[in-house]
């Protein structure tokens, strides 16, 4: 399972929002089968529907690999 604080606690150089979805893209991509987001990101560019973006971005890279 990933958890989103993980990620950030193993990446304290991602600097953005958009930086923080390729991580999440490379995590799915390596064969992590589920998701959950514990901690909401304090980039300055989180968007408000930060949780809809990251799980779409997830669950894609899933889909690709179906």
């Amino acid at each position: 399972m990933l958890w989103l604080s993980e990620i950030l606690l193993e990446n304290h150089d991602l600097n953005t929002f958009a930086e923080l979805t390729d991580k999440v893209r490379e995590k799915a991509a390596s064969g992590e089968m589920f998701f959950r987001m514990d901690v909401k990101p304090t980039y300055p560019d989180t968007p408000d529907n930060w949780e809809d973006r990251l799980e779409a971005v997830f669950t894609s890279v899933l889909d690709q690999h179906r």
